[in-house]
């Protein structure tokens, strides 16, 4: 009886190596899972509501940093995060897109709540005062530095042109460079809600 059940017992085993191990994600973005910084922010909305990052929990946040009067990459991607909530369909609605200027001095509450929903109604812009900017692109390791124009109303922003990508519990996972097109974050969202 002994040798019988220590058979079953062994059979079992066996059996459950047959079972598949589950996978992690495959990301096709740099997988930033685990890293300890990114933790979140205190902006206003264009809305006039203040937002944290806790306020968006059960959804997968892409976190972009720019400012309006970018010639080139911040529409770009804000574009191409459209073109991604479009490509995903209802699970669109799982998904909140925010904008956080780097340029409160001219990116005031009524020019981002222009501004950010013409990409897509769903997307928020984000602003707080200088200091709190500076706070927020610190705690995200985001690089701006603006510079000079012909007049001083003119200046543009150097920064950092990537997304930061959070899942549903408000982790950061994701770091997604800019000129990749809609298809990768389409793909890393899908897996980061399933």
């Amino acid at each position: 009886m002994k040798k019988f059940l220590a058979l079953c017992a062994l059979a079992l085993l066996l059996a459950g190596c047959d079972q598949p191990a589950a996978r992690p994600p495959s990301f096709q973005n740099t997988d930033l899972s685990g890293l300890d910084y990114a933790h979140g922010f205190s902006l206003t909305d264009h809305n006039g509501k203040p937002r944290t990052l806790a306020d968006f929990k059960g959804k997968v946040v892409v976190l972009f940093f720019g400012y309006t009067q970018c010639p080139d990459v911040c529409p770009t991607t804000m574009a191409e995060m459209a073109a991604a909530m479009k490509q995903l369909g209802a699970q669109a609605d799982q998904v909140q897109v925010l904008f956080v200027t780097l340029d409160p001095e001219r990116d005031t509450q009524a020019l981002l709540a222009q501004y950010v929903p013409a990409f897509d109604p769903r997307f928020l812009g984000l602003r707080g005062d200088a200091a709190a900017t500076a706070k927020v692109a610190k705690e995200f390791k985001v690089f701006y530095a603006k510079q000079p124009g012909k007049t001083p109303g003119s200046y543009s922003i150097d920064h950092t042109a990537a997304s930061y990508v959070f899942d549903r519990s408000g982790k950061i996972r994701l770091f997604v460079r800019n000129g990749q097109g809609p298809e990768p974050l389409v793909h890393d969202i899908k897996q980061l809600l399933n």
